[in-house]
């Protein structure tokens, strides 16, 4: 999950089947690999790359692909012209995010992560080098992003529930109390003594929206540590790309927030990381028709409206997922301007809220359009 104040727990796969239950439709829902062709099920935490012809569900002998349930999604790495070594690289690469899952999950009590947040406000704990990793790279965006993303959104916990049986909105008076919590100025970090402190009681961070960017760039180090230099990592909407598939980039599309059955453009890659933030995700809608989505805008504890969706291409997963959250919330405008501030190379594709489609200046050069802009907006497109 992003900057999301519903704490579910998922939970319901127990095989390397692509089948998922009693969890959200997430993994289809941002970042597609396209690599010659796209097939994905729709509501479910499967993608397959198809090249023409190819008929849905098979794989092509050049491309091994395997999935594994991981961090209350689905993890999927392919490789292109696999090495014999290939399928015991790949169960190390897993065995790699299982361990970050360990380390950095907000629902093990023994997690470095839980136990900063139940320590909050009395004293600073001792962390290991993953957790002070996600936690140092968390306060560079929450301070890029001036709070757009924030590592305690999590004092937020519990307020929503976006399950479609048990939809639940906070009303304002609930949302207030929490919001005195929120702040990544009140997070001390200290890389000398590997520690972190939360200064309020209350408080929590939450690695929702850094995590599995932080576990991609790890299992890519071991798929390449292994001698394996080209593949896809694919995520809970993130993607990382390294090599080639039959001698061209890999190519990732971006999906139509309105319309799941279409990638309005793609963009190619021999290595990179690609994070998307939609409003799609997790997306309910209450008795008027208003939409409600999961990514929180900590300045008012309300889903943020700015954005239909954010695609981060960066030369890292641990900040392509975080950044993606921040200029989700900030709407293009903000986004652009903070992109061009930071010192840390980042390409963004964004949808505004008004459908039109705005770009930093690199990703105009590289993107490759699906569809025809009008007046600069996506067609088919409405709030």
């Amino acid at each position: 999950m992003r900057q999301s104040a519903s704490r579910v727990d998922l939970g319901g796969v127990h095989d390397e089947s692509c089948a998922v239950s009693q969890g959200p439709p997430r993994a289809c829902a941002a970042v597609i690999l396209l690599a010659l062709g796209i097939g994905c099920q729709s509501n479910s935490a499967t993608i397959e790359p198809l090249p023409p012809g190819d008929a849905p569900n098979e794989t092509p002998a050049s491309l091994l692909s395997r999935t594994r349930p991981l961090m209350s999604t689905v993890f999927r790495i392919q490789v292109a012209n696999p090495p014999p070594n290939t399928e015991n690289v790949i169960r190390q690469a897993f065995e790699e995010v299982e361990r970050l899952e360990n380390v950095l999950s907000e629902w093990r009590d023994d997690s470095d992560i839980s136990k900063v947040n139940s320590l909050a406000g009395k004293k600073s704990v001792k962390v290991g080098d993953d957790a002070l990793r996600v936690v140092d790279a968390g306060m560079d965006v929450s301070m890029w992003s001036r709070g757009a993303f924030d590592l305690s959104w999590a004092g937020l916990w519990g307020l929503y529930d976006f399950r479609p049986d048990s939809i639940k909105i906070p009303t304002p008076q609930e949302i207030k109390p929490r919001l005195v919590l929120i702040s990544y100025k009140n997070i001390r970090v200290s890389k000398k003594y590997k520690t972190v402190f939360l200064k309020k009681r209350g408080m929590a961070i939450g690695t929702g929206g850094i995590a599995k960017g932080y576990a991609l760039d790890n299992a890519g180090a071991v798929l390449r540590g292994g001698g394996i230099e080209n593949y896809m990592i694919f995520g809970g909407g993130q993607v990382q790309v390294h090599g080639e598939r039959d001698g061209r980039p890999w190519r990732v599309g971006i999906q139509h927030p309105r319309d799941p059955s279409t990638y309005f453009a793609a963009l190619e890659s021999t290595g990179a990381s690609f994070s998307t933030s939609g409003d799609y995700e997790h997306a309910v809608f209450d008795g008027s028709g208003k939409r409600w989505h999961h990514i929180i805008d900590t300045k008012t504890g309300r889903p943020a409206d700015k954005s239909l969706s954010v695609t981060i291409m960066t030369s890292e997963g641990i900040y392509a997922d975080a950044l993606s959250t921040a200029a989700f919330v900030l709407g293009p405008e903000k986004a652009l301007r903070m992109l061009s501030r930071i010192a840390y190379p980042a390409e963004a594709v964004i949808v505004g809220s008004d459908c039109k489609v705005y770009m930093t200046p690199k990703a105009k050069q590289q993107i490759r359009m699906n569809v025809e802009l009008v007046d600069g907006r996506l067609p088919h497109c409405k709030p």
